[in-house]
């Protein structure tokens, strides 16, 4: 194997594990002595960390899951000559980490902090007007999945319009951030089943309003 081949093969390892490292888990226990996968929704993302354990876990959960997203791809950048298609490849699979650790057995979070890091470097026009949809998702309706699902499904425009001045993004942009979007939408299938019955929670930090699984 090519000596490049072999680096960018080992970047891509090096991204996998960078993604699957569970800061949510972590934070929990070292806060509240709890287990996250055993309380609230179950999830070890940041909402049900800040309602498992408190306001700070769940916003350093929030800010290492994104940490976790943009040094994989900034990483990609430096050893690639900062190549589009390896910073995608990257990103990508740093959220696949997240979203399916070999330390949790494949079972981990939703994604969305580590998507949001993931395109902080990528494209942080597109990024902060996906921070700021799911913003006013959420001040609207009060549900983090709603905005998390919202700001998903717009990421692939965003991306598109917001890419450089007259520019469309590289095919591999194009395509990876339609994979990572469909890849957060997924993890929140039953998010989406709770809200078409009306049983998702509204989220309100340090409380949470209804009742689901």
């Amino acid at each position: 194997m090519p000596a490049a081949s072999l680096t960018n093969f080992l970047l891509l390892i090096a991204a996998y594990l960078l993604g699957s490292i569970p800061f949510g888990i972590l934070l929990a226990r070292v806060f509240a002595g709890a287990d996250v996968r055993a309380a609230g929704s179950g999830n070890i993302g940041a909402t049900n960390v800040a309602r498992v354990a408190g306001p700070l876990p769940g916003i350093l959960t929030l800010l290492l899951d994104a940490l976790k997203g943009a040094l994989a791809v900034y990483i990609a950048g430096l050893v690639t000559d900062h190549s589009s298609t390896w910073m995608m490849l990257a990103g990508d699979v740093s959220l696949i980490g997240h979203c399916y650790p070999i330390w949790l057995r494949f079972k981990g979070g939703k994604g969305v902090a580590t998507a949001l890091g993931v395109f902080a470097v990528l494209c942080l026009p597109a990024a902060l007007s996906a921070l700021l949809f799911f913003l006013i998702v959420v001040a609207i309706w009060r549900y983090v999945s709603l905005g998390s699902i919202a700001a998903a499904a717009a990421m692939p425009l965003l991306i598109y319009f917001l890419w450089a001045p007259h520019h469309a993004p590289p095919l591999i942009v194009s395509f990876g951030t339609l994979f990572a979007s469909s890849l957060v939408i997924f993890k929140h299938d039953a998010n989406m089943q709770r809200l078409v019955e009306g049983t998702e929670k509204r989220f309100i930090l340090g409380k949470s309003k209804d009742h689901s699984p």
